[in-house]
């Protein structure tokens, strides 16, 4: 009975951290886009180790973390900045950039991020982990190295398709919005207010983030085309 319930709390773990792990890859793909081939394995590996820890850490204290007033916004905003500078990057980072920095980079971006939008796997994973740290670390060994895997299919249809990176934009734009909406005190005071805010938020900042990027990455191209015609 309890070696059935040990499974069973292990396999809750690696499924949610599987079904709500998507956007992630799809994060450290974006994340590593801009880096040179060889760099690559690298960032993922550094990047997800790190993040793993981070994973580790965070689900450890994942009650505490709910009694933190502005949490889930503060993540949200964050991951909007995220999503902005990776698309910031999509034009920026192939011109001018020194490679141990853009590895570094590539690194802090995928932990940032993963930390930031983890917060609902933490939580999730703590539930089912029932209190135990061993069942949380050996979930994640097992479902992370499957997320690593799905990131370099993605980073090669970024290669093959450029124009992707607006959709793991918007991916993060969604969590982001969905994060906000999330927050108690944000619901408390404003969305409890407004129909449907938990569907209404995401579809705005969605919007203000790929039109944000759209137009400043038009702003960098006509900048490039001025240099090139002088």
């Amino acid at each position: 009975m309890v070696e059935s319930e040990v499974v069973i709390s292990i396999l809750s773990i690696i499924i949610i951290d599987l079904v709500l792990g998507g956007d992630n890859a799809v994060m450290i793909a974006m994340a590593c886009k801009a880096l040179p081939a060889e760099q690559r394995k690298k960032a993922i590996i550094f990047g997800t180790a790190g993040a793993v820890i981070m994973r580790v850490v965070l689900t450890a204290i994942a009650l505490y973390l709910l009694k933190i007033p502005f949490l889930q916004f503060a993540g949200g905003a964050l991951l909007v900045w995220i999503a902005l500078k990776l698309l910031f990057e999509e034009k920026a980072a192939a011109v001018e950039c020194d490679v141990g920095k853009s590895l570094f980079n590539a690194i802090k971006i995928i932990i940032m991020a993963d930390v930031v939008m983890g917060i609902d796997n933490v939580l999730g994973i703590a539930g089912a982990a029932q209190g135990s740290l061993e069942r949380v670390i050996f979930g994640l060994l097992f479902s992370v190295p499957i997320i690593v895997w799905g990131s370099t299919i993605i980073l090669k249809w970024l290669d093959r398709y450029p124009g992707i990176v607006y959709i793991g934009a918007g991916v993060l734009a969604w969590t982001a919005g969905k994060m906000i909406t999330k927050d108690i005190i944000i619901y408390e005071n404003i969305g409890r207010y407004i129909p449907y805010f938990d569907f209404a938020l995401p579809v705005v900042v969605l919007i203000f983030v790929l039109a944000t990027g759209l137009y400043m990455n038009k702003v960098v191209k006509r900048k490039e085309v001025g240099k090139n015609s002088v």
